[in-house]
């Protein structure tokens, strides 16, 4: 799954994408085993066999390539790209700060869950990262937030006055921090609300999580909303709302829906969890 334009798609091997309409059908079946299909840009050499658990989507050397190019995982310190400082709000309480390519736009901001976010200031790769930390550390915020706690704030937010009023009030304490980078251009307030995007309107009580997939599983329901990773649905069997995580997805054939003749979805309860990504 892939955020393209402010909207959620799957991304085909190959290139295709398909759209995610809200309020639509989803469905698919599994089959085969789940392997690996590379990193950035680069098909895996051995097609490795992943754990169906596993929400990072790659094998171990895979992995390790794309942590390698993560800006995100603090191993480039010479990248002559231009970089943004951010706030990113995902609930009450749940709150960081980062830093993104500037080339990249919202595109990271979307694929972390940000509910609300502003932009700070932007130059140079390690003047934008010694602002991150500087502000981390003066505001008490740390550099990632696990993704069970986003889920868990999602489907009871405060409505979008209420969230613009915390990231501002977050803004104007960044500005009084001192310790920026000497070079880095602060940039005025612009708050972005994704409440539109990730369809928070159709989302309610939470009823679980998909832990895996397996070979011979169908997913069936219709999509209520999409944020970050999660694909939220109403199973159509029981009419459970669950959330279904899309790096669960990598790496997996998917065919059309049929009748289900393998194992039932693991669906856990919903949970803070411990931190499963960078973000």
């Amino acid at each position: 799954m892939r955020w393209v334009s402010g909207r959620a798609v799957w991304a085909w091997e190959g290139g295709r994408r398909s759209d995610l309409p809200y309020g639509g059908a989803l469905g698919f079946g599994v089959v085969g085993e789940r392997r690996c299909p590379g990193a950035r840009g680069n098909p895996c050499p051995v097609r490795g066999i992943l754990d169906p658990r596993a929400t990072g989507g790659l094998c171990a050397e895979c992995a390790r390539l794309d942590r390698m190019a993560s800006v995100a995982a603090d191993t480039l310190s010479d990248d002559p790209r231009v970089f943004r400082v951010y706030l990113a709000w995902f609930g009450p309480g749940l709150v960081k700060v980062g830093i993104t390519a500037e080339e990249r736009g919202g595109a990271r901001l979307l694929e972390q869950g940000a509910v609300a976010c502003t932009w700070l200031g932007r130059g140079a790769l390690m003047a934008a990262r010694r602002t991150e930390a500087v502000l981390g550390a003066a505001l008490g915020l740390p550099d990632r937030i696990p993704y069970a706690a986003k889920r868990a704030a999602r489907v009871d937010l405060p409505g979008p006055e209420v969230r613009r009023g915390a990231v501002e009030a977050l803004y104007r304490d960044a500005l009084g921090a001192g310790g920026w980078g000497e070079t880095l251009e602060r940039l005025p307030l612009d708050v972005q609300d994704h409440g539109e995007e990730f369809g928070l309107r159709r989302l309610g009580r939470l009823d679980g999580v998909v832990r895996s997939l397996a070979a011979g599983c169908v997913v069936r329901g219709t999509l209520l909303g999409v944020a970050g990773p999660d694909l939220h649905l109403r199973l159509s069997e029981d009419g459970r709302h669950v959330v279904l995580d899309s790096r669960l997805v990598a790496g997996w054939e998917l065919v059309r829906a049929g009748a289900a003749d393998g194992p039932e979805l693991v669906v856990g309860p919903v949970g803070t969890g411990e931190q499963d990504g960078l973000f």
